[in-house]
């Protein structure tokens, strides 16, 4: 448990009031740069733990002048401690590490203690968008949603063979895609 909050004003960190978009997981960066250049209304946050791959996200975004993107170096479990309760109004999950074996399962990022989590910083309406090219992390993910009280919409075996707009690809996603692998997205959202 996250002992002492040390809550980021998000609208002084971003010099306004807009909402919030929160990617755990980030990576380069790519997406992130992407997302937020396509959507200047929202406030985005990408959330990474590694510190090597965290610098080359804040390189991207830098050198495509994004400005509603900021970087928060830290694990997914460490989140209370820094977003506000009610905040996100969505929470991107892409090509999370599936954590194949059993024993691992607590650090899948749809686990139920991440779940958990998320429900504390989601705002009322919000939603968790994931992708991955991992069946049996889909599987995993959809019955973790489903057994801690959220619904799903959108749900795609195969995003690039559906009719789904707006996609906007990750460095991974491109990689499996073009190897002929499904690519599987779901949406997830509190039930009321």
């Amino acid at each position: 448990a996250v002992k002492a909050a040390e809550y980021i004003d998000f609208n002084a960190w971003f010099k306004k009031n807009a909402p919030i978009v929160l990617e755990i997981g980030c990576g380069k960066g790519g997406f992130a740069a992407e997302y937020a250049g396509l959507h200047p209304e929202v406030n985005y946050i990408a959330v990474e733990k590694d510190s090597n791959v965290i610098v080359s996200a804040c390189e991207t975004a830098k050198e495509k002048g994004i400005s509603n993107i900021r970087f928060i170096k830290c694990s997914a479990e460490y989140l209370p401690k820094y977003i506000t309760p009610n905040s996100a109004e969505l929470i991107i999950l892409n090509f999370s590490c599936p954590f194949p074996k059993n024993k691992y399962a607590a650090h899948r990022l749809t686990h139920e203690r991440f779940l958990n989590i998320y429900r504390g910083i989601m705002k009322k309406g919000a939603e968790i968008h994931q992708k991955t090219d991992n069946m049996k992390l889909f599987e995993f993910s959809v019955e973790s949603f489903s057994q801690n009280g959220f619904a799903l919409k959108n749900v795609s075996l195969d995003l690039h063979g559906s009719d789904f707009e707006g996609n906007i690809e990750t460095e991974y996603e491109h990689k499996f895609a073009s190897q002929g692998f499904p690519i599987y997205r779901l949406e997830a959202y509190i039930k009321d």
